[in-house]
């Protein structure tokens, strides 16, 4: 999934060899290979490429994860939304011309976004109309970990870290000698780092400016507001802990567009969801909990 997935498993001596983990991996690249939009064989892809032309049948997990992202952008108001290809191919195609969308080309692309236009059948049986298209890079990670975690807990393991890039990370129990996983979190536009620490629960890490394009003469960040169907122009990175990987991951996209005020107002709704964002000039807008809930240490 373009980043390196590092497990880390406790045990006592002999009971665990990277045999064990084989398994695993194996099975992180199978999803990829159902999830990934590079590939024009996955089910991902070829959903896409049959929009407009009725249900079609997709592979279980496809329709799982696209149910759990119809919750999810119920849940934060349109923020974080799969739908949201047709405008990341739009700034994708802006980017490498140099030039900003046209009107007509920004209303036809947010005209095609929407999580209501996914039409989701029984029998793992998908349906997207003429020019809509899902994206998936936003949660597929941390859905991924969470299947990993579900298989970890049924083996019995009890003591466990899954870190997909630093990015989405999934901590069951803690290590023998502490209370929790410790990890370290670095925002690239600060330089700012922190030590969070982590006991069954998941963690995402966006940031708005990961990457980022200039289009006649003004930066562009890669994470787009599916709601007004513009890139982001202020640079955010948000921190977010949840019960799943999935979650974790979705939130952390919709506090960088929901922003300090609306953002944590509506995490804080959710007893569950933690979070914390940091502008551009350091300063940090967190839930009531957050800190608490992750013994946050600044470095």
């Amino acid at each position: 999934m373009g980043t390196i997935l590092e497990i880390t498993l406790v045990g006592r001596a002999g009971e665990i060899s990277r045999q064990d983990l084989e398994p695993l991996f194996a099975e992180i690249s199978r999803l990829e290979a159902v999830f990934t939009r590079y590939d024009e064989a996955s089910d991902l892809a070829q959903l896409n490429a049959a929009a407009g032309s009725g249900p079609r049948p997709v592979a279980p997990e496809l329709a799982r994860i696209l149910h759990d992202c119809a919750g999810f952008a119920e849940r934060t108001r349109g923020a974080f939304d799969v739908t949201v290809g047709p405008l990341v191919a739009l700034w994708r195609e802006a980017a490498e011309s140099g030039r900003l969308p046209t009107p007509a080309q920004r209303v036809a692309a947010r005209q095609r976004v929407g999580s209501g236009r996914l039409r989701l059948g029984a029998e793992a049986r998908v349906e997207l109309p003429a020019g809509v298209s899902v994206d998936l890079d936003g949660v597929a990670k941390g859905w991924a970990l969470d299947r990993i975690a579900e298989r970890l807990r049924a083996d019995g393991v009890e003591s466990a870290l899954l870190d997909f890039g630093g990015s989405s990370i999934v901590a069951l129990g803690a290590p023998p000698d502490a209370p929790g996983w410790r990890t370290l979190l670095r925002n690239p536009e600060t330089g700012l780092a922190v030590l969070l620490t982590l006991r069954d629960r998941a963690l995402s890490v966006s940031g708005s400016f990961g990457e980022w394009s200039t289009i006649a003469g003004r930066r562009y960040g890669h994470v787009i507001d599916p709601r007004s169907g513009e890139p982001m122009t202020r640079a955010f990175q948000a921190v977010v802990l949840a019960p799943t990987a999935a979650e974790a991951e979705a939130w952390s996209k919709a506090l960088l567009i929901l922003g300090p005020n609306e953002g944590i107002a509506l995490m804080s709704a959710h007893p569950a969801i933690e979070g914390l964002l940091t502008d551009e000039s350091g300063q940090r807008f967190a839930t009531p909990r957050f800190h608490e809930a992750t013994r946050f240490e600044p470095m």
